[in-house]
């Protein structure tokens, strides 16, 4: 039996709990699927409330709106998470966080204004968009160059 932050059998010393060094992308990430299931339980309840049953995703346009901010976010977390990732791994946590905080922060601005206007989304996908890019190239950038430079 080992107690964390206690020497293991092989001698090496194992971390205590929060020592880990990447919390906050943790958390950043963790928040982005509460968020993704939050947009899913809306999902849910317009389809009760305009009568679409399963497996139908057509039939008003509320629940339509609601159904593309859920799949959007779906297609926007794939980038997101990897790319979070990477550009806190190789560069620096505490930024990518941030730059993830700006993500959900545009990806609730695009929730909430896609479902009320679709032609009022602009905002929330700039600041939901934009993050990510930085992101992806980031760590993309530094990965290579860790690779060459090393």
């Amino acid at each position: 039996m080992f107690i964390m932050g206690q020497r293991s059998l092989n001698t090496e010393v194992v971390p205590k709990m929060g020592t880990h060094g990447f919390e906050y992308l943790t958390i950043v990430t963790l928040l982005a699927l509460l968020q993704f299931i939050w947009l899913g339980v809306r999902v849910g309840a317009a389809r009760g409330k305009y009568g679409i049953s399963a497996p139908a995703t057509t039939g008003h346009d509320l629940f339509e709106r609601h159904y593309r901010v859920h799949y959007n976010t779906l297609e926007a977390l794939v980038v997101f998470i990897p790319a979070l990732w990477a550009f806190g791994y190789y560069i620096d946590q505490y930024g990518a966080a941030g730059l993830g905080v700006i993500y959900l922060i545009g990806r609730l601005i695009y929730a909430i204004s896609y479902v009320k206007d679709p032609k009022a989304r602009g905002m929330g996908m700039l600041f939901s968009s934009l993050p990510v890019y930085v992101l992806l190239l980031g760590g993309l950038g530094a990965a290579v160059w860790d690779l060459l430079v090393g």
